[in-house]
């Protein structure tokens, strides 16, 4: 029979029989993890791995999250520092576990390890008995070396240390800059430029100035800053490099390195006992708190409202539905971006964001370039936005007569947009046949490369047209749009803004029309 949650949990720590047996069941788990842990070694790490999987497909994943975490921390979290290899095995095995079992192996490992470094940070002046917080640090910059957590984490710790900037924390930076130092300036270098400029401002105004960890951390950031790995002391990468190697031997993942990584914060990862865990598939999560108390468990009407329209446009899916709802509450395009980033999609899911976002704007009743905005911010993040962008819009250029004119007018404003902005190429318009256009099809490419001719300005222009020269391929396109513009635009009447309406902007005279088109033509063949 079903058992509520809460009552499952009475029961385990009622002390009856089932929690005595639940606590043998835990102990018997444990020692089998504690002697898989104790042989790990190189040699044996895929053997090691696979049978940590069987564990996993045996036993209850919670059990084993913390049956493993238990034994990690309890190898690794010493007085005395790891050796290097010692914490490059045990993280590579939490990184083997994260893609091969599933990304909250990873993010149980990474919560616990936070927390301990925040319980340990909490008791200076040494932080911990003997080297205790340097082992708990090692093994954060080597989970982010294997990409099992995003240069986030590792920032947001620098910046507690720098913070207080003792001649401990001084060591404890040194440690972390110099197991990830150059990864981070990879991954985000701007952070990293801001943490060296924090780092100097706090050096000069130190007591610790002349110290010899002073001047050695500044050597290290000195040499972080113009990208010389050979100058950072004692830094051999070659070791870290050899164990990368095996790990992508191990993982079954096809996708790139960073495909999982955690990208949470310091802050999440302490309060996730309190507002969930919005980074793990399937998690509660509470979010930010508001000021909007809910009556008798009803929604607030805003939610309500925004759900009934979500139904409305037919967002069938809980993801959709998700996207949607920020799309319509978020305050600008930059606030949307963030919620959206914080959703947690996996690569497959953010595709939704798109098609999404590109069918509100088609169904606003006026253009908003609140959804331009947003489009652009996600193609300059990732290439596959770009890809999915093409696609959704090449399915709108072939269902053009199905739009109404609002719709139509809304894509062509977007296209154009994104055009000009060069997050996407004018290379979306391949698919098009221009010598097979029907009458609708005809206005709406008029209007779109009307407007990219002559609602810009000449730079914008020129290097909108330039960007299909260096392309063998594009060659046909190039012709096919020579000779649409020639006939549609300079020897016709100059089309309204939109493709189906007269209102508006009014016709640009026909010789500027005409000098646009040469200087297009120019552009398209000059590589």
């Amino acid at each position: 029979w079903y058992v509520p949650p809460h009552l499952r949990a009475a029961n385990t720590s009622g002390g009856g029989a089932d929690s005595e047996k639940k606590a043998r069941q835990m102990e018997k788990l444990r020692k089998k993890v504690q002697g898989l842990i104790n042989r790990l070694s190189e040699s044996n790490m895929q053997s090691t791995s696979s049978q940590l999987e069987q564990l996993y497909r045996e036993n209850s994943r919670n059990d084993m999250n913390a049956a493993l975490t238990e034994v990690l921390l309890k190898a690794c979290v010493s007085p005395v520092l790891l050796a290097d290899r010692f914490a490059l095995e045990h993280t590579m095995l939490v990184a083997i576990l994260h893609s091969n079992v599933g990304s909250e192996v990873g993010a149980y490992v990474v919560q616990a390890f936070a927390k301990k470094l925040d319980e340990l940070l909490q008791k200076p002046p040494n932080y911990g008995s003997g080297r205790e917080c340097d082992c708990v640090l090692l093994l954060l910059a080597h989970l982010y070396n294997y990409k099992v957590i995003h240069c986030l984490l590792v920032y947001d710790i620098i910046r507690r240390l720098v913070d207080s900037f003792t001649e401990r924390e001084v060591e404890l930076l040194l440690l972390l800059l110099k197991n990830s130092g150059m990864e981070i300036r990879r991954d985000d270098a701007t952070s990293l430029k801001d943490i060296i400029l924090q780092i100097q401002a706090k050096s000069a105004t130190s007591s610790l100035n002349d110290s010899s960890r002073m001047r050695f951390m500044l050597d290290t950031i000195s040499a972080l800053r113009t990208n010389n790995a050979r100058k950072i002391p004692n830094y051999d990468p070659s070791l870290l490099e050899h164990m990368r190697k095996l790990l992508r031997r191990l993982v079954r993942s096809t996708g790139p390195a960073d495909e999982g990584q955690l990208k949470v914060s310091l802050k999440d990862l302490l309060d996730a006992d309190k507002q969930g865990r919005w980074w793990v598939v399937g998690s509660a999560w509470s979010g930010r708190e508001t000021n909007t108390t809910k009556k008798d468990g009803a929604l607030p009407t805003t939610d309500s409202w925004v759900l009934d329209l979500a139904r409305k446009q037919r967002m069938n899916t809980d993801i959709r539905k998700n996207i949607f709802c920020v799309l319509m509450t978020s305050e600008d395009y930059v606030d949307a971006f963030e919620k959206l980033l914080r959703l947690g999609l996996k690569d497959t899911q953010e595709r939704e964001i798109v098609h999404v976002l590109v069918d509100c704007c088609l169904q606003e009743k006026e253009y908003n370039p609140y959804y331009a905005f947003l489009g652009q911010k996600f193609c300059e993040l990732k290439r596959s936005h770009q890809v999915t962008f093409q696609y959704v819009l090449w399915d709108r250029f072939k269902a053009l007569g199905s739009l109404t004119p609002a719709n139509r007018s809304n894509l062509c404003r977007l296209c154009s947009h994104l055009t000009t902005s060069r997050a996407l190429s004018l290379a979306i318009l391949r698919v098009v046949e221009f010598a097979e256009l029907d009458k609708i099809s005809m206005k709406f490419h008029r209007s779109l490369l009307h407007s990219l001719l002559c609602d810009y300005s000449e730079a914008t222009c020129r290097s909108v047209f330039a960007r299909l020269a260096p392309l063998p391929h594009l060659k046909s396109l190039r012709d096919e749009l020579v000779v649409f513009m020639r006939h549609f635009l300079r020897d016709r009447a100059a089309p309204a803004p939109g493709p189906d309406s007269s209102a508006g902007r009014g016709e640009k005279p026909s010789a500027r029309i005409s000098e646009r088109i040469r200087m297009a033509e120019l552009a398209m063949r000059t590589v």
